[in-house]
């Protein structure tokens, strides 16, 4: 009885919620892909704007319902949609091109790119998007590379690294992105905790 009502609600387009997100996703994934994950990475980067904000309210012990900054996650949204999202899908589809999979030690050539010049690149300019975004000046921008680049950079090569590795290496390309994604919901929690 149950797998003749599982079929039913199948049939009637009432599969459960995720398995229908699943479906969506992968439809505008295969549709969509740029704008897929630049809407994909605009909202994962807004939350996890808001999620730093929330994080160092608790560690400063105010109240939590207390307004939050919209002007912050509306910024990592900008940021993730016109950046993260269409870079990521740009660099790892060139990336399958500049060193396929074939090639003897692909999977550290790749980490290696990504790694030494991916990286500082991309944190660089999400250094110099926010500056601009949050209408700072040259010298905001230079005081902020200057205290802020390095540590960010080391903290990237510890935590992306493996993950990137993993990313890289045995997650398929359309998903990349996606999967960066979820780690960089915790990441950009970590960068906005920087701009504070």
């Amino acid at each position: 009885m149950a797998p003749a009502a599982s079929k039913l609600r199948a049939e009637a387009g009432l599969e459960p919620l995720p398995r229908r997100a699943l479906s969506q996703y992968l439809r505008l994934l295969r549709l969509y892909p740029v704008l897929t994950k630049a809407a994909t990475s605009g909202i994962l980067s807004a939350l996890g704007n808001f999620l730093a904000q929330l994080i160092e309210k608790k560690q400063k012990k105010e109240n939590c319902s207390q307004k939050l900054d919209v002007s912050g996650p509306l910024r990592y949204a900008v940021y993730g949609f016109f950046f993260t999202g269409p870079l990521g899908h740009f660099f790892y589809l060139l990336m399958e091109r500049w060193i396929p999979s074939d090639v003897p030690l692909a999977g550290i050539k790749r980490l290696l790119l990504d790694r030494l010049l991916f990286a500082p690149a991309f944190l660089s300019l999400f250094f110099l998007v926010m500056n601009f975004l949050e209408g700072q000046d040259t010298a905001a921008f230079t005081a902020k590379m200057k205290s802020g680049f390095w540590p960010a950079l080391r903290m990237n090569w510890r935590v992306w690294t493996p993950v990137q590795f993993i990313n890289i290496n045995y997650i398929p390309v359309q998903f990349r992105v996606l999967f960066a994604n979820l780690v960089a919901l915790f990441w950009y929690a970590y960068l906005a905790s920087l701009g504070k």
